[in-house]
């Protein structure tokens, strides 16, 4: 979106110079203008003179840069940084490096910039998260991302929908003057008819009473749909250091009467000396959220807010702190429905150019700071996004692949906009040594199996999960007794679980080996899916005790004739033996015994209840010798 900076004042590297050239004066002249398409023909034709320097390298790198050629940028920045030991040039040279997509020179570049400037914010969340590019990679959202068909060649971005009509900024006006920045026309407010099947009706033009002869921006509504706020370009008079007339962006807000809109107003927070741009508008219509360069931040652009009166005047702005805003740039707030804080930054780890962010606030307290992942954020600028509640809505992008320069992408059904990188960590429960090849399982509600994982050598499986769901966990491992957890979710970045097993001879109490009870169902003797896990363990201790020699009594409820019983109990212990002996224990240490209804652990006679009469039908295993001393 660098075509369309001239939205965004940006703070351009300067350097001072003794003596220049009539033609290097040339090319800064259309510089300073920010006529960067003409200032890059101007540079060039220095490089191929030989009258180039680490100056006019940076220029041409910066220039490239603002109108987001990526590919002339990277090569530009790469010549300046050779002997240049400005931070911020090499900072953008990584940036445009992962541009680029080459992840790897732009990381090499960080870890530099992060050497010379370890206080920077940029710096200190790269140190801190070095690998933050897989991790986002590897948290895809569930969207479906479709290019509009009305986008056009030059500029398009900053959809907002509004009585079902949808409105856009775009550059597609070509009755307006040319912007020297990137030769395109000045940007326009223009609006859609939705109509049912989702297409929209032909675009109309906002009368001049939105539109000027300069830029007009986002919108954004009130609840009641009655007032807009939006960006207006307002140049001012020259300066005493300049021969050049000035712009900065400003707010303003106009009425809608009928199917029109007027009486514009300036908002009382302009100033001449800075930009406030990219108004929201919050859901109860009590809090503005803009972007400014105004004096006191943290970098370039950064996010405030202030308070809307009933009576419509505005209120301080404030800073919405270092944990939103960096040495870098931060726009296009946007508060949802849910209160939750959208914005486009440069400054936080992304993919390259701006990255989509969000953040919540519940009871004063901030969640951890989120890049959206892909398909939102991409290699490109992506910003001017917002949501409803449904989670559908729209994105911009100068990604690859569009129409234009930017291109406004719809969204449908966002789910989820917030992951958890949940590491499990799996665990002997007695030394607490990792435990190796272990199959940890993640079950919904309903004990559906989720996703299954392996653990690694230290004993780690990394699932991403939803913000603040209920995870429940199983973990099986050998000579381990299984292993279940459920815990509640997180709003954090990443989420550390503990699952401890039990080894298997913790369940060796005396003279027996105590498994979860086998239970067989009602008048049968098959061996269960539940019964096979059981006497797994059963196998797993027979085959670390070789000697061990076990005698498995079978036990009824007192359902039915106490013969009867008696041979089906019979038949369950062979079963339990026969299963025993099929996964390659010897036949001469496992024996079974049918004990019938003769030794019930609850004596209830014919008031037993189901639980009980279960509880009666099961199986145990007596050490008879060999076992651990």
């Amino acid at each position: 979106m660098k075509n369309i900076l001239s939205l965004i004042l940006i703070c351009l590297c300067s350097y001072n110079l003794v003596a220049q050239n009539k033609a290097t004066k040339t090319a800064d002249k259309h510089f300073d203008k920010l006529e960067f398409v003409a200032a890059i023909t101007a540079y060039n034709k220095l490089v191929k003179n030989g009258k180039a320097d680490v100056y006019v390298y940076t220029r041409l790198a910066e220039a490239n840069y603002n109108i987001f050629n990526t590919v002339e940028a990277e090569r530009w920045y790469a010549k300046a940084v050779e002997n240049s030991k400005d931070s911020e040039t090499r900072y953008r040279y990584a940036q445009m490096l992962k541009a680029n997509g080459k992840y790897e020179p732009s990381n090499k570049q960080m870890e530099l910039f992060a050497a010379s400037n370890p206080k920077d914010s940029r710096a200190e969340a790269f140190v801190k998260n070095p690998n933050y590019l897989n991790k986002i990679l590897a948290r895809p959202n569930k969207v479906d991302i479709k290019n509009l068909a009305i986008n056009s060649k030059t500029s398009d971005f900053g959809a907002m929908v509004l009585d079902n009509t949808l409105y856009i900024t775009s550059a597609r006006n070509s009755s307006r003057s040319n912007y020297g920045w990137n030769k395109q026309p000045f940007l326009d407010i223009y609006t859609y008819k939705i109509k049912e099947n989702g297409s929209y009706s032909e675009e109309t033009l906002l009368g001049n009473t939105i539109n000027t002869k300069y830029h007009e921006g986002l919108v954004s509504f009130t609840p009641d749909g009655k007032t807009m706020y939006f960006s207006r370009e307002s140049f001012f008079d020259k300066s005493a250091e300049s021969n050049t007339k000035f712009s900065v962006l400003h707010l303003f807000k106009a009425t809608k009467k009928g199917d029109k809109w007027g009486k514009v107003k300036s908002l009382a927070i302009n100033k001449k000396s800075y930009s406030i741009k990219n108004p929201s508008v919050s859901k109860d219509g009590k809090t503005l959220y803009f972007a400014s360069d105004m004096p006191g931040g943290f970098g370039g652009f950064d996010i405030y807010k202030t308070t809307i009166k009933s009576n419509g005047v505005l209120g301080k702005p404030k800073n919405l702190g270092s944990t939103i805003n960096t040495q870098g740039q931060e726009m296009f707030p946007f508060i949802s429905e849910e209160n939750t804080l959208y914005f486009s930054s440069n400054g936080h780890l992304g993919l390259g150019g701006l990255d989509v962010f969000f953040i919540t606030e519940n009871d004063g307290e901030l969640s951890p700071l989120r890049n959206i992942g892909t398909p939102i954020n991409s290699n490109g600028d992506d910003f001017a996004f917002n949501i409803d509640a449904s989670g559908n809505g729209f994105v911009s992008s100068n990604r690859t692949g569009g129409k234009g320069s930017d291109d406004i992408y719809a969204i449908k059904k966002v789910l989820p906009l917030c992951n958890v990188e949940t590491i499990v960590s799996v665990e002997n429960s007695e030394t607490g040594i990792p435990i190796a090849n272990a199959t940890v399982t993640l079950l919904d509600n309903k004990g559906n199996s989720i996703a299954s994982e392996t653990s690694n050598a230290n004993g780690i499986v990394v699932f991403n999960l939803e913000c603040d769901s209920t995870i429940n966990l199983t973990a099986i491992a050998e000579t381990y007794k299984n292993g279940t957890l459920k815990v509640s979710g997180t709003q954090e970045e990443t989420f550390n679980i503990e699952l401890k097993l039990d080894p298997l001879k913790k369940i060796i109490v005396a003279d027996r080996v105590l498994l979860e009870p086998i239970y067989f169902d009602y008048n049968k003797a098959d061996i269960t899916s539940q019964g096979a896990s059981e006497l797994n363990k059963l196998i797993l201790i027979m085959k670390n005790y070789p000697k061990m020699v076990i005698n498995a009594k079978s036990h009824t409820d007192n359902r039915g004739k106490a013969t009867y019983n008696k041979t089906l109990s019979s038949k369950r212990a062979k079963s339990t033996v026969d299963y025993i002996i099929s996964k390659g224990i010897e036949a001469s240490r496992i024996s079974g015994e049918g004990m019938g209804e003769s030794e019930p652990l609850y004596k209830c006679g014919n008031n037993c209840t189901e639980e009980q009469h279960q509880a009666n039908r099961r199986s145990e295993f007596i050490i008879v010798s060999g076992g651990p001393k």
